[in-house]
């Protein structure tokens, strides 16, 4: 007769010490985006799945707790999701149920995403790419839902094009052109400034699904920048991304407060009490370091802010 072998991990721990996050990463799924008279889009998602643990005991039924996930994750993904953020509070709140011990469950989700979109001048068809990111986070209170996006765009520094202005407005003078017709060249003509592969990221979170749609979202993160990015360009493309991005010329603040100024203006039916984070890094072209803003607030706060 086989022995029962000891429940070591409903045990008391030496050290009893409380922990928010005891679960598995890095848990490869499906998941398939729903579409209005489309076919699904089908994401490769990599999940990350976790419970709390309380202070009296010692583990989590780790091998046990991946069954549970796989189980309650196939469930979330087995049919198509209109909203990603969706996929996580069902697993979260299923995940919340089969955990006696437990009183908060967070599901984290990410994925590449892509998108078909035209180039800017050439208007040739081409594919872009966004990261989605996605959780939720299930309590007895209720669940809170966010969705994100991870996008790459092109800024160009303000201040080095500050100094190319200046530059440029002095030898127009000694080459003996007007004040009038060098500021109108001026205008008309960016110029030089050294430019940056920016880095932004934009979430918001609710009770909740948020109000807010995905491809909206990504938009406005690509737009905070100096300009979008494609992977394919003809040289009208690289000459239009590169004059766009020079008449549009950002600080990496710049960039985190047209974001919040997008989220305003895009999602008018967000929640007050809504989170946004907004972020933005730049790979730095002339620094050996990188330039970093980020922001976090309700969506309240940004409202009125933007009023003043």
């Amino acid at each position: 007769m086989s022995q029962q072998l000891p429940d070591v991990q409903a045990a008391k721990p030496d050290v009893t010490v409380g922990l928010n996050h005891v679960g598995v990463t890095g848990v490869e799924k499906l998941v398939k985006l729903g579409r209005e008279e489309k076919r699904p889009i089908v994401l490769m998602a990599d999940f990350e799945v976790f419970v709390d643990l309380p202070s009296w005991r010692k583990g989590a039924d780790m091998s046990r707790n991946m069954e549970v996930i796989d189980e309650t994750l196939e469930t979330a993904v087995a049919e198509p999701a209109y909203r990603v953020e969706d996929v996580c509070g069902d697993a979260a709140e299923r995940l919340l149920d089969k955990h006696e011990y437990t009183s908060e469950a967070t599901v984290e989700m990410e994925a590449e995403y892509v998108m078909r979109e035209q180039t800017p001048a050439s208007e040739k068809e081409t594919q872009g790419t966004a990261t989605i990111i996605a959780s939720a986070c299930a309590t007895e209170e209720g669940t809170t839902e966010e969705i994100g996006t991870r996008v790459t765009g092109m800024t160009v520094c303000p201040c080095s094009q500050g100094m190319s202005n200046s530059r440029a407005r002095e030898t127009l003078s000694e080459l003996g052109v007007d004040e009038d017709t060098t500021e109108r060249f001026l205008e008309e003509v960016p110029q030089a400034g050294h430019s940056q592969r920016g880095h932004a990221t934009l979430r918001v979170k609710s009770d909740g699904a948020p109000e807010v749609d995905l491809n909206d979202l990504i938009g406005v993160a690509r737009d905070a920048m100096s300009a979008r990015i494609y992977n394919l360009a003809k040289r009208p493309d690289e000459d239009y991304m590169t004059e766009h991005a020079h008449a549009n010329a950002k600080f990496v603040e710049d960039c985190v407060r047209d974001m919040a100024e997008g989220v305003v203006r895009e999602f008018p039916d967000l929640a007050d009490d809504a989170v946004v984070t907004m972020k933005q890094s730049n790979d730095e072209s002339i620094h050996q370091h990188n330039a970093h803003a980020e922001r976090v607030a309700t969506v309240g706060q940004v409202r009125a802010e933007l009023d003043r």
